[in-house]
């Protein structure tokens, strides 16, 4: 049994993501069963989506105004990629907020932060807080964009420059951008939603069904969109195709971009699904062979955990084409062919590699490596050790 004075006053600190609040979340309920008080620190927006926790208390921050970002917005599935960045400055604006409650009288000890807050490792040294960075990228994106020296003004000044492996990587390897990936970086209840899609996907073949999500974090033309729909349309197989109503496109909703008609054409066979959904539910379904994903890290992670082999088309944000390039090399998923430049593609290319990571003889190396990738990203017992040791490290 652990002992009384081990239990700390913890400050949880995520950005304005929801793959970002959630998998903080999950580590603030390990934290909190072990005993430690958790302070979990949002917008009054993202704390309302997250379920109450006894163990938990919600601190909420109102969001500052800051011009170009719309009213009432506080979380990146609300935004246009290309107006993030004005999210980030309301988020800078938080230091003020953050600096006066760890000032209170709370005895906070350590504060969890995420990868944005610059600010906050040096607001909590000044007041004697310890500080960890949780970083949920992928190590291969953090070791790729290189030491503090090279996020600070380093060689690599062009978009150019970030489509080759740098050089302080000292091993073969082919995760970079694709120039169109870096230029763009450079510019009803739970249980009845879940009990509608969970009888569609009963009345399906095991392994048979693609699951299509890509998060707040892609960003296309509509023409560039509806080459998708179409693809996945070709490749003849039933799918399950969550779209959520953040603009993907300028002016535009994501549910208002699918090609007119695309649904009367594929029902029975596919399903498009307006708004939230269980996504690990889904994954865990036996009937569910495959993901077609934006890359993002958690969702990857979720999606190996049960062994799903990966459709990669990375999202032109953060570093969703160095972990495409990663799991391509692997062998656990296959991208979509796109142009070098403009990231342009055709819909036969789409359904050619839904087949062959489905069911095609080509990709049965890939649904074998990725049923292998379970044993690692679905194992609790190492996950649950990472996380013991972390809980050691705090109390020492």
């Amino acid at each position: 049994m652990e002992k009384k004075d081990n239990r700390l006053h913890i400050a949880i600190f995520p950005w304005l993501a929801y793959g970002h609040v959630k998998p903080f979340f999950e580590l603030s309920k390990f934290l909190a069963q072990k005993g430690h008080k958790i302070s979990f620190i949002s917008t009054p927006k993202n704390l309302q989506r997250l379920p109450k926790h006894p163990l938990i208390d919600f601190v909420s921050f109102p969001l500052p105004h800051v011009d170009g970002l719309p009213q009432g917005t506080e979380s990146t599935t609300e935004l246009p990629i290309h107006k993030v960045p004005f999210l980030k400055k309301a988020y800078d604006k938080l230091v003020p907020s953050l600096t006066q409650f760890l000032k209170e009288p709370t005895d906070i000890k350590w504060i969890v932060h995420d990868f944005l807050c610059h600010w906050v490792p040096r607001a909590a040294t000044q007041l004697g807080i310890n500080s960890v960075y949780f970083a949920i990228s992928a190590a291969t994106s953090l070791a790729f964009f290189g030491p503090p020296s090279e996020l600070l003004g380093g060689s690599r000044q062009r978009p150019e420059n970030f489509t080759v492996v740098p050089e302080w990587v000292g091993f073969e390897s082919d995760v970079a951008y694709k120039l169109f990936e870096i230029k763009d970086l450079h510019s009803v209840s739970a249980d009845e939603r879940w009990g509608t899609l969970s009888q569609w996907l009963d009345s399906k073949e095991e392994n048979s069904v693609l699951y299509i999500a890509f998060g707040t974090e892609l960003s296309l033309t509509q023409d560039l969109m509806h080459e998708l729909a179409h693809g996945i349309e070709k490749s003849g197989l039933p799918f399950i195709w969550v779209i959520k109503d953040s603009p993907l496109v300028e002016g535009q909703l994501g549910s208002e971009i699918i090609p007119p008609g695309f649904e009367t054409e594929v029902a029975g066979r596919g399903l498009v699904w307006r708004g939230w959904a269980p996504q690990l539910s889904i994954l865990a379904h036996s009937s569910v062979g495959g993901f077609l994903t934006h890359c993002g890290w958690s969702s990857v992670i979720e999606a190996l955990g049960f062994g799903k082999p990966l459709v990669l088309f990375a999202g032109a944000n953060a570093d969703l084409g160095l972990i495409s390039r990663l799991l391509h090399g692997k062998r656990v998923g296959l991208e979509v062919p796109r142009n070098e430049e403009t990231g342009s593609f055709t819909s036969e290319s789409v359904s050619e590699i839904i087949r062959q990571v489905m069911m095609g003889e080509d990709g049965e190396s890939v649904r074998a490596n990725a049923r292998a990738a379970k044993e690692i990203f679905g194992d609790v017992d190492i996950n649950n050790k990472w996380l013991e040791d972390f809980n050691m490290c705090l109390g020492t």
